[in-house]
């Protein structure tokens, strides 16, 4: 049976790959702009291969070049919307493909999943070619894709950031300061950023995240220029309409700082599973690594920390210091977290007003959005090649990839 399915799927393949010629070939194609202006000479019946889903095929068509040093120009492949000599719909499996998986195994499951023969070398000069118009055309967007008219306001609309350490070509770590031993660094950190929605509480009083919510930015800009581009995303999601804002952090001193900067007036919220294993850090330093007194006490502040009474943490901690020593230094330092954070800790007043009081969403966005895919055993990327499949792979988590590729097709030139 199988060689039976597979031989059925090459005679489709070729009897298509010869439809499309004769079609693309047809005399009577209407094609937009397909005649000389001002000043140009038409020279006829260039012949071009073009890549497509069903294999390579030729195509016959009209170049017109003027005698002004202008660029030449074909009308056929402009209406083709031909990306690097590839049709559309190629390009766009190529893209899906080659952000999914590592270029060579994309190359592998295009093969074998619809007998599309391209290397994977070619699936990454794609996204290189792809990527830059695609992030530039959906940064540009300012309103919700496909609202609903009259839809119900957003409840609450959540904006979180974290980062996560990608390998590197050395060329990309000059000068870069790390966590080596030496001082240097192996990674460059993605600045991530995730909005989602909320409308109401289950029976039980917890939050509901509003089914496929998630929208992704990612990139290795500074914290400074990330910030305006997740600020162009919450404002895409409705951020000026919604409810209430909360925006929802680790404690990084670069994540708090986009806030402050960007989203001025946002219920800040520290993820509470930070705000843990700071605790357990500090229990361990007072009472002794993984102590019985050290368990226990970390288990009743905690129960203090929901009970939004993290000011009373603050000051048995500081009550149990020791005297001096690097004891005493280090736990001054988690002491200062909370005190740093505390009116970010009200976890008792966020879980009555039904909110999120942890940032899963945008950490599990790490792993899914960054890890699976740009910190996979051997990988070591330049900066362009991780922005540009970054930029992809982001579009497809936040289900926009198809939206991009849509425009495309819609601002392709029509026939005449």
């Amino acid at each position: 049976m199988e060689w039976l399915e597979f031989g059925l799927r090459e005679a489709f393949r070729k009897d298509a790959q010869s439809i499309l010629g004769g079609l693309l070939n047809d005399p009577q194609l209407a094609v937009a702009n397909d005649r000389a202006m001002d000043g140009e000479r038409c020279y006829r019946q260039r012949a071009k291969t073009i890549q497509t889903l069903f294999g390579p095929v030729e195509v016959r068509r009209n170049y017109y070049h003027g005698d002004t040093g202008t660029e030449g120009r074909v009308p056929l492949d402009e209406a083709l919307g031909l990306i690097e000599g590839h049709s559309p719909a190629l390009a766009k499996l190529m893209c899906r493909a080659g952000a999914q998986s590592p270029f060579e195994a994309a190359s592998a499951d295009l093969r074998a999943y619809g007998a599309i023969e391209v290397e994977g070398r070619q699936i990454q000069r794609m996204a290189n070619a792809v990527a830059p118009a695609m992030r530039k055309t959906l940064q540009a967007e300012t309103a919700e894709i496909a609202s609903d008219a009259g839809a119900r306001p957003l409840e609450v609309i959540y904006v979180s950031a974290d980062g996560t350490g990608i390998p590197m070509v050395k060329k990309e770590l000059e000068g870069n300061a790390g966590r080596q031993p030496d001082g240097s660094a192996k990674t460059r950190e993605v600045k991530l950023g995730c909005v989602f929605t909320q409308h109401g509480v289950d029976e039980e009083g917890r939050p509901m995240r509003d089914h496929e919510s998630s929208s992704y930015v990612a990139t290795l800009e500074s914290s400074s220029d990330f910030g305006g581009i997740l600020r162009k995303e919450a404002f895409r999601r409705g951020m000026p309409s919604a409810l209430k804002l909360v925006f929802l952090g680790d404690g990084a001193v670069w994540v708090w700082e986009v806030a402050r900067i960007n989203f001025p007036g946002a219920i800040e919220i520290l993820d509470f599973y930070h705000a843990s294993e700071h605790l357990v850090e500090l229990c361990n330093t007072l009472f002794g690594k993984a102590s019985d007194k050290s368990k226990t006490q970390c288990e009743t502040w905690k129960l203090r920390f929901k009970e939004d009474g993290v000011d009373e943490v603050i000051a048995e901690a500081q009550a149990a210091l020791p005297r001096s020593g690097p004891r005493r230094k280090e736990a001054k330092k988690q002491i200062a977290y909370f005190q740093k954070n505390r009116k970010r800790m009200l976890y008792a007043t966020f879980r009555a007003a039904g909110y999120f009081i942890g940032s899963g969403v945008v950490e599990a966005g790490c792993r899914t959005v960054v890890g699976q895919r740009l910190k996979q055993s051997g990988m070591f990327w330049s900066s362009n090649g991780a922005q540009n499949v970054l930029a992809i792979r982001s579009a497809l988590l936040s289900n926009r990839f198809d939206h991009y590729w849509d425009e495309l097709n819609h601002s392709l030139p029509a026939a005449a």
